[in-house]
């Protein structure tokens, strides 16, 4: 029988579609599994084949799961807000919305196509007003939280007022900005801005001037991931360090949460080992410096015990200290340093490990403990986010800051055990003991650090502590194409929109850059006031207009683009209700993400905010679960086979692939759709047409050819490597691209991409499809299977259930493959093995099983049948055959009872009658026995 996948294809995508077969119940009664993939941002491109990889093998699992008569969940939406719909629309004028509707109706097809069995009903869009409704709640809730170190869990702000107003700032345990002390008194007679002022402070959602990436060419702040060896990943454009006034999210109050919490959940190692580096515990002291000009520097150092090697000080550029310490002799060369160090990100400052440099700022800090004057440079390579933006140096145990010393000339003490002496050509490694004769001789290392801690602390020099390198997350983006921040700002402080008035809609705007005056580009919009007595937007209002003093502008800048992303997983839980982001009882039923698969590339953003926010939210008691994803995996990637041509330098003349060595070439990437077929031939017609500078392009061929060179890379537009779902889907089927996907390897592994091991994989889905068919015949029998025909099902049953509880997807193509070859040898088909059969594969290829299952006579969908049980007993052997050996040499075989136990064996092997011809009338010396093994006679 002809498989016609497009036609199987089709009906049931649509089937599905009117069915909503695959819609999740909010059934409480019911066990439930969440399986999700990372949020996907629809751009213009649409899907490669390197891009539904996680998705398969997620649906692959959800299916598997609802066979178990599991309630699962498993949605799909959109990160619809963002950078790249934003740029477009400055070049077009284009509105984002509508790039981001067409892109998003290109994904929801490709989805559609390759036969997700998602709840299409669920579907969110973080740029939908009713959706990000409950974003700006949630900001509006961080706002008014503050977090309360002595209960370790944020708590409504109205707690902390409380507090002050009965103790002012007495015992107090608070994560805050900076160190504040007042009383309760104070408290009371301080006036309404005088409070806000220092509630911000604590506030979980603050504003404050941060270090950030400005990109002005753009127009915005830009995060560390989007930003490349100094230039916009969008664009190429120059970034720059700058400080500004921005919202942030105070994520460091929850930095040891965020590292124990790695413990109780079932991720890669290397995924935690990224957090934990990022969020940086260190335990120390802080050591306070005193300056000839009576500024104090204080630092964070892991190694106080080192305090007595320490010879200069090092700030970061940023460090408020910096303009006060610099004498008038440095100004120039501080300034100068400053604007250079202002072009590096701060990725960019600590990737750079060898290259040091710096500026004197003429000013010298007073070594407590050797009492030694150390000069104060500025350098890229300390950090304004990490500790206080300033460290004590210590160039005969630090690398950085030994390369320091020895460039501009410094003091390299090397403080040793019973010796002090200068080395100027090494340092010791950090785990040396560094201790000084006079005041920890003989400590080790532990001793020495605890002894000198103690010491800082009783002269007042400053405190053991600890240290977190996580910053916390600045949240303002200067764009349009983002959540509006639900602030208006009376006498300049920020307050929040009374929750009634959300959502805050994006306004509409003429042009999507910033104002003439630099103001983000909301500034734009001619409605962008707050009437604080009418609770509505308004326009600016005029000197003359009497209802001015309650009318307040308002907060121009957007949300960044995780915004949406730290909490989605939790709408679709809930998607459309509109009195709560999402029902208690809902989201304690669904609870955690039982399965989320997605790329490792996300590590120290998406999975960290989300987890901060999931945090956050069960502080505050709206979700009941600490961590928001149970188990979690991340897919390699598939990578493209790339094509190259080489072009002879200063010409337009092309030289054909094994000729090269005789040119002087430049190779350049070629769309791998100008090949002929599946060669390695170039379409030299097509090539010349694909760009113009290559209308004109002569070729040096060998046998008449033009061969490209190939090369595997990261499948990108950029590369031309791109292969479109879409043909794959016309020419095999979106079964066939979802098995072959499977069957490339590990599912965390990346692999190449080939083409042309697709006709394997849909030659199997022929042959499976005509395990059905007698000819062009239904051909389905009733009668009882035979014994090998149920070793071959069960066989398959076993290994199916052991590789999907172990998420080792690819071995189970491969046992798919193995059972069709077996049962057309056998020419089975019985009903018995057929429909099982069906269900066993159908995870993997829905659209071949459900037309399998409907041919088998079944009127509703094969979603609802239940997967078929493993019985051990169908494959177990009822007899093995024997190799009999005499003296080792194999001479006959003999088929026994497996069940037997070797007194049975060794009295059957000796009775029958060849073994009596070899024997001749002698008694056996010896009878060895391995069950279902071997038997050796010794003669």
């Amino acid at each position: 029988m002809f498989y016609d996948h497009q036609q199987i294809e089709k009906k049931w995508q649509q089937y599905w579609k009117e069915n909503q077969t695959y819609n999740a119940s909010n059934d409480t009664s019911k066990p439930k599994f969440y399986v999700l993939d990372m949020f996907p941002y629809p751009s213009g491109a649409g899907l490669h084949v390197g891009h539904p990889l996680g998705y398969i093998a997620s649906d692959i699992y959800a299916r598997y799961k609802r066979y178990h008569g599991f309630n699962v969940l498993h949605p799909i939406g959109y990160d619809s807000f963002g950078l790249p719909a934003e740029q477009y629309a400055i070049q077009t004028g284009q509105h984002p919305a509508v790039t981001t509707e067409q892109n998003i109706t290109r994904y929801e097809e490709q989805l559609r196509r390759i036969g997700f069995s998602f709840d299409w009903s669920r579907e969110l869009r973080t740029s939908d007003p009713s959706y990000y409704k409950w974003t700006q709640w949630i900001f509006i809730e961080l706002f008014h939280s503050w977090y309360n170190k002595s209960t370790d869990k944020a708590e409504p702000i109205s707690s902390l007022v409380r507090h002050f107003e009965s103790y002012g700032t007495e015992n107090l345990n608070a994560q805050q900005t900076e160190h504040l002390s007042f009383t309760a008194e104070e408290w009371n007679a301080a006036s309404e801005m005088d409070k806000e002022d220092i509630l911000l402070n604590y506030r979980m959602a603050f504003r404050a001037e941060t270090t950030v990436n400005w990109c002005p060419a753009l127009g915005t702040v830009l995060a560390n991931d989007e930003v490349k060896d100094g230039k916009s990943e969008r664009g190429g454009f120059p970034v720059f360090q700058k400080k500004m006034m921005q919202w942030s999210m105070r994520i460091t109050a929850y930095s040891e949460r965020l590292l124990q919490g790695l413990q109780h959940i079932d991720w890669p190692q290397p995924l935690k080992d990224a957090q934990e580096y990022w969020i940086g515990k260190s335990q120390g002291a802080a050591v306070k410096f005193a300056t000839e000009s009576e500024e104090i520097i204080e630092v964070f150092t892991t190694r106080p015990d080192t305090i007595f090697g320490a010879t200069f000080m090092v700030l970061a550029p940023e460090n408020p200290l910096v303009e006060k310490l610099t004498t008038a002799e440095q100004k120039i060369e501080v300034q100068n340093y400053i604007e250079e160090t202002s072009k590096k990100t701060e990725r960019d400052r600590m990737s750079d490990v060898k290259n040091v440099s710096g500026a004197f700022t003429g000013s010298y800090a007073l070594n407590p403990f050797t009492k030694k004057k150390m000069p104060v440079y500025i350098s890229d390579y300390v950090l304004m986010g990490y500790g206080t933006g300033a460290v004590m140096a210590v160039p005969a145990h630090d690398e950085r800051d030994h390369r320091f010393a020895k460039k501009f000339g410094l003091e390299i003490v090397n403080v040793i055990k019973n010796e002090v002496d200068v080395q100027e050509e090494s340092y010791d490694s950090k785990d040396s003991v560094c201790v000084n004769s006079d005041f920890l001789n003989g400590l080790n290392y532990t001793e020495a650090k605890n002894k000198i801690i103690a010491e800082i602390e009783d002269r007042d020099l400053g405190h053991g502590t600890t240290n977190y390198r996580q910053r916390d997350a600045i949240f303002s983006r200067q764009r349009y194409w983002g959540e509006p921040v639900p602030v208006y700002y009376k006498d300049g402080m920020p307050y929040t929109l009374p929750v009634s008035a959300l959502p805050l809609e994006l306004p509409e705007v003429e042009k999507y850059l910033p104002t003439e005056d630099g103001d983000p580009p909301l500034g734009n919009a001619k409605e962008w006031y707050w009437d604080e007595r009418n609770e509505k937007i308004v326009a600016a209002p005029s000197a003359l207009d009497k209802e001015s003093e309650h009318v307040f502008p308002l907060e121009l800048s957007t949300m960044p683009g995780w915004a949406g992303s730290s909490w989605y997983f939790l709408r679709y839980m809930d998607p459309n209700n509109d009195e709560v982001f999402t029902d208690k009882k809902l989201s304690d039923y669904w609870g955690q993400v039982d399965l989320y698969i997605g790329g490792s590339e996300h590590a120290t953003g998406h999975l960290l905010y989300s987890r901060f926010w999931n945090m956050f939210l069960k502080d505050r008691g709206f979700i009941s679960q600490e961590e928001p994803f149970k188990k979690l995996i991340n897919q390699g990637m598939i990578l493209g086979m790339s094509a190259f041509v080489y072009r002879m330098n200063g010409t337009n003349k092309f030289v054909s692939k094994n000729l090269v060595q005789e040119y002087d070439v430049q190779k350049i990437h070629v769309d791998v759709s100008l090949l002929k077929g599946a060669t390695d031939e170039l379409d030299t017609e097509a090539f010349k047409k694909w760009r113009p500078e290559f209308a004109d392009a002569e070729f040096i061929l060998e046998d008449g050819k033009y061969i490209v060179g190939r090369e595997v890379e990261k499948m990108s537009k950029s590369k031309y490597n791109v292969v479109n779902p879409d043909d794959i889907c016309d020419e095999y089927g979106a079964d066939c691209l979802r098995l072959y996907e499977m069957f490339l390897g590990p599912l965390e592994q990346s692999k190449p991409w080939n083409t042309q091991g697709l006709s394997g994989v849909y030659g199997f889905l022929k042959k499976f499809y005509n395990l059905y068919y007698d000819g062009d015949v239904v051909s389905i029998s009733e009668e009882e299977p035979t014994k090998q025909e149920y070793k071959v099902l069960h066989t398959l049953i076993k290994k199916v259930i052991y590789d999907l509880d172990n998420f080792s997807f690819n071995t189970s193509v491969s046992s798919f493959m193995i059972s069709v070859n077996e049962l057309q040898k056998l020419k089975c088909n019985k009903r018995k093995i057929l429909e099982p059969l069906a269900v066993v594969i159908s995870p993997y290829a829905p659209h071949i099983c459900e037309e399998l299952w409907m041919i088998l006579g079944h009127k509703t969908s094969i979603e609802f049948a239940e997967f078929p049980s493993f019985i051990e007993a169908y494959i177990l052997e009822d007899e093995f055959e024997y190799p009999v050996s005499f003296n080792g040499k194999m001479k006959f075989k003999i088929t026994l009872p497996a069940d037997l136990d070797v007194k049975k064996i060794e009295e059957r092997v000796l009775q029958d009658e060849k073994t009596v011809k070899q024997l001749v009338g002698n008694l056996p010396k010896k009878v060895i026995i391995v069950p279902k093994k071997i038997i050796n006679i010794v003669v």
